[in-house]
């Protein structure tokens, strides 16, 4: 049991933090953040909690946060029951017509929901939406040789602003409606840039289950310009599932968005720690690199 002296430490150490994060919680009153939740963060009750938590004091002191949220390993546990057998070309999914009706049930179904109840379990007002919902993604068709698998062309920021006016947080399924209001399979990363783009979003979080882009000797980068990604994946030190993750952030902040971030969503308050705190979490990608509030 804690004596007094201790506890009262305790409660120093936290009030300095709240006083510390001030200029942070100013900067980012009334701004979009767009947090991209993968697969493989989300595999654990604690790790859904804790992040469910997060939400829900971001949107408390007046962000308005949005969650696209992936589900890989859900998708791979099913499609192996089923018996169908699923490919990957650069980190995406081959999307045949049985393979996209599993990702539909998955994502849309038990993930969306799980997510959903865990913010408002925490206090929030979480809605769960997918892509094809009010046509909020239309999509073409990617490569051929992908099958259903959509690139955005279209997001309908209206209908995410008029779920923040009412104090929604929005959780979107990324699926997107192709020309003939089709099924298309998004990958996750690519759904959140694209609509993080389309707010014009402060920052995009891509949390996934490493730390964030690392070099050629496998150290962290805490900070790269979006030509020195690009060069990391050119040279091959950047690949797999990190391929469309980087594409995304390059692509995000080339279009508008203020900084990306890719981080380990299993690090417990990576989110607050991101937006809240000096040193940040994972690697932060912008055009001009810069930790300090800005």
């Amino acid at each position: 049991m804690k004596n007094r002296s201790s506890s009262s430490r305790d409660w120093i150490a936290s009030a300095r933090t709240l006083s510390e994060a001030l200029p942070y919680l100013q900067r980012y009153d009334g701004a979009v953040v767009v947090v991209k939740f993968g697969g493989n963060a989300m595999e654990t009750d604690d790790v859904l909690d804790s992040f469910a938590r997060d939400i829900v004091l971001v949107k408390q002191v007046g962000v308005n946060p949005v969650i696209v949220h992936g589900g890989g390993p859900s998708i791979n546990a099913m499609l192996a029951e089923l018996g169908i057998v699923s490919e990957f070309v650069a980190g995406k999914r081959v999307t045949d017509e049985k393979t996209v009706e599993v990702v539909e049930m998955v994502l849309s179904g038990s993930i969306n929901k799980k997510i959903v109840q865990a913010i408002n379990r925490q206090g929030g007002k979480a809605v769960g939406i997918s892509g094809k919902d009010g046509r909020l993604m239309t999509c073409r068709r990617a490569e051929p040789n992908l099958g259903f698998v959509g690139e955005p062309e279209n997001v309908d920021a209206g209908i995410l602003e008029a779920l923040f006016d009412r104090g929604f947080i929005p959780v979107v399924a990324p699926l997107g409606a192709g020309e003939s209001g089709e099924t298309l399979n998004v990958n996750g990363d690519t759904a959140a840039g694209a609509i993080a783009v389309e707010l014009r979003a402060d920052r995009l979080l891509l949390l996934t289950d490493v730390e964030g882009v690392k070099d050629a000797a496998g150290e962290l980068l805490t900070q790269i310009s979006p030509d020195d990604l690009r060069r990391l994946i050119e040279s091959g030190v950047v690949a797999g599932g990190m391929i469309p993750k980087a594409e995304t952030a390059m692509r995000a902040v080339e279009n508008g968005v203020r900084a990306a971030v890719v981080l380990d969503g299993r690090v417990e308050n990576a989110v607050l720690l991101e937006l809240f705190t000096q040193q940040g979490a994972g690697s932060l990608i912008r055009s001009q690199p810069a930790r300090p509030v800005a």
